[in-house]
């Protein structure tokens, strides 16, 4: 009789325990997405080329899903104006952020640009008309403290392209807030059928129109791929950031608590730090750890009662 009455309740045990659908699919692409920084390191490519393939073969990607869902291209004169600007501030942020990739390394580059929390916060104070919350007043000092400890203790000591480094990054963190203020402009802009799909698709085939004209007239890199391995990371790079990493988690935000999706997106920068330990034995003391740790509960107390982004 025990054991059956155990047996009895164990259903309804395991549906309580079930992790949902959106979860998984939040906690799966913030996981490809965290290997981006990755796929630029490992690559031979110069940082524009890179960039370039994964906006171009990314967004060709999901314009073929967009013409297959029958989505609507076109959102009118104003949106596409926005989609512009989105594309611009996406090409400089790829510009900036894939070399300080190899300046400081994967995790420091991932992570820092997640601060654009508190842009898009002061950008909505100052224009969106949004109130001043007790979360941003607590998380702000916090963060800059945890900046502080992570890149700024031992600053003296770093050689010159680690500096660049880190101010590329914060570089990174201006253009991407700007990239998700013009493209939520578009969004509002544009009519109701215009789908994030679409949005996507377009924006990133425009940035690599552009990052094509920066390849081009620099002169410095070109659109040869040296061989099959190059091509393949090329490849994963822009089916996991661009494509599957975006649709998992865009799928997921409309279904999922706004603070669970702050807290599993915050896998995103933790993991590059963990990739950047494994696979290129970066190197972090005690203080950068603590500063990380005290960043990352920033960024997610930062982002409470609003639109969590991440990255990558």
């Amino acid at each position: 009789m025990r054991k059956a009455a155990w047996l009895a309740r164990f259903p309804s045990w395991r549906r309580r325990s079930r992790i949902s659908l959106p979860v998984i699919q939040l906690i799966v692409g913030a996981t490809m997405i965290s290997f981006s920084a990755v796929w630029v390191k490992l690559t031979v490519v110069g940082p524009d080329t890179a960039a370039f393939y994964r906006v171009a073969l990314g967004g060709g990607i999901l314009l073929v899903i967009s013409l297959a869902r029958r989505d609507r291209l076109w959102p009118g004169a104003r949106a596409v104006a926005m989609i512009v600007a989105a594309a611009v501030f996406f090409a400089l942020d790829l510009l900036l952020w894939h070399r300080s990739i190899h300046y400081v390394g994967p995790g420091i580059a991932t992570l820092i640009p997640n601060f654009q929390v508190f842009v898009l916060a002061v950008a909505g104070l100052l224009f969106l008309g949004e109130r001043w919350r007790w979360q941003l007043a607590v998380a702000a000092p916090a963060a800059i403290v945890g900046l502080f400890l992570l890149v700024g203790s031992d600053w003296g000591a770093m050689p010159q392209g680690y500096h660049l480094g880190i101010w590329m990054g914060l570089l990174t963190m201006v253009c991407y807030a700007g990239y998700v203020l013009s493209l939520r402009a578009s969004r509002v802009r544009g009519p109701g059928s215009f789908s994030s799909f679409a949005s996507i698709a377009l924006v990133s085939l425009v940035t690599a129109a552009l990052l094509a004209v920066v390849i081009v007239a620099d002169g410095h890199e070109s659109f040869a791929i040296p061989g099959w391995r190059d091509g393949g990371i090329l490849l994963a790079y822009g089916l996991c950031a661009q494509v599957a990493g975006w649709v998992l988690i865009s799928k997921s935000l409309v279904r999922l608590p706004t603070s669970q999706v702050g807290l599993i997106l915050l896998l995103q920068p933790v993991l590059a730090f963990a990739w950047d330990v494994l696979f290129f034995h970066g190197n972090f003391d005690a203080i950068q750890i603590v500063g990380a740790v005290i960043a990352l509960a920033a960024i997610y107390l930062g982002q409470q009662r609003g639109k969590a982004a991440g990255i990558g």
